[in-house]
């Protein structure tokens, strides 16, 4: 009978851990309906986690009610069966992201996986994810990345030095950069801070790791809007050499001699339609008219151009360059 009573306890203790990191707060009553126990056996319940090290703290109000804080110590965690796995596959991409935590976040899944049940570690180990594609790509060291959270939360101007390819390093000499840093956005690997330039008077996009944050911060500024209102769609449309709107400055249509399954997995964002066995209408853009011309002639076929003129004319320049190209000893 005891040892029933002992389990019974510890898994009402589990149940009530659980609930408190669900939501900040919770009325007494609630958790006493929750859990189908009176609200006195609550109460005795939140000092056993107390004991235990978990930082409950009372609520004042009408209703009165618990909060589970942060505390100066990571006590167990408690995870349900879909955050186990959930938190398994984001420590395995972790790799992936840029942040300079390879390390750390395989010592973490390891850390995970050995306490889990074996149904889910196996659930766990069945995962197969690769970062492909991303493993040159520069780490950002995890310090820099909480200085850049720190002062895009703040609202305080950042003073930086910054690396530039084939550029010596901005350092020691030189006056530091100054930003007013809105977002830190990861995009394909990579880590920008999206800021207002107080002195060109325009936005500007920064590597993470290029950047070396000084200290301390600049003055405190007043937040204003991206240029569309999304960052993500202003940073892609910023890489594709717009101001504004997420789309290529240069637009061209074009009829391929190729089937449309050869077309299609090199066309990126382009629009692909099938015209007949052979015959592809393939509406893509680029940053200009002499790039756009060169990635279509990769398809190695014969091209029609449809629109615009712009592209009929790049055509011309890139053969003309090819001929002299070819004629060189």
């Amino acid at each position: 009978m005891p040892l029933a009573s002992s389990t019974t306890t510890s898994s009402r203790l589990l149940s009530l851990l659980s609930l408190l990191q669900a939501r900040r707060d919770w009325p007494g009553g609630l958790l006493a309906q929750r859990l189908g126990v009176s609200e006195r056996t609550v109460r005795r319940d939140v000092d056993r986690l107390r004991e235990l090290g978990y930082p409950v703290h009372a609520v004042k109000g009408p209703d009165g009610g618990y909060r589970l804080e942060a505390g100066s110590q990571v006590p167990p965690l408690l995870f349900d069966e879909e955050q186990a796995v959930a938190l398994a596959v984001a420590l395995r991409i972790a790799v992936g992201t840029g942040a300079g935590i390879a390390e750390a976040a395989a010592r973490a899944l390891a850390t995970v996986r050995q306490v889990l049940p074996s149904r889910l570690r196996q659930r766990v180990d069945a995962l197969e994810i690769s970062a492909a594609g991303r493993g040159a790509d520069p780490q950002v060291d995890t310090g820099v990345l909480l200085a850049l959270s720190d002062a895009v939360r703040a609202g305080e101007e950042l003073r930086f030095d910054y690396r530039s390819p084939g550029r010596p390093e901005d350092t020691g000499q030189r006056r530091p950069r100054r930003v007013q840093p809105h977002h830190l956005v990861v995009r394909t690997g990579r880590w920008y801070v999206v800021g207002w330039d107080p002195e060109r008077e325009d936005w500007r996009i920064y590597r993470a790791d290029r950047m070396t944050p000084r200290v301390p911060n600049g003055p405190r500024f007043s937040p204003r809007e991206v240029p569309g209102g999304d960052v993500a769609v202003f940073l892609s449309a910023r890489f594709k050499g717009s101001d504004s709107t997420d789309a290529w400055p240069c637009r061209g249509e074009v009829i391929l001699g190729l089937p449309a399954a050869e077309v299609a997995p090199f066309a990126g964002e382009g629009v692909v339609e099938e015209l007949g066995a052979t015959r592809t209408r393939l509406t893509t853009g680029s940053w200009s008219w002499a790039a756009l011309a060169a990635a279509l002639a990769r398809f190695d076929t014969e091209i029609e151009v449809l629109s615009p003129p712009e592209l009929r004319t790049a055509f011309a320049d890139l053969s003309r360059r090819a001929g002299r190209a070819a004629e060189t000893a």
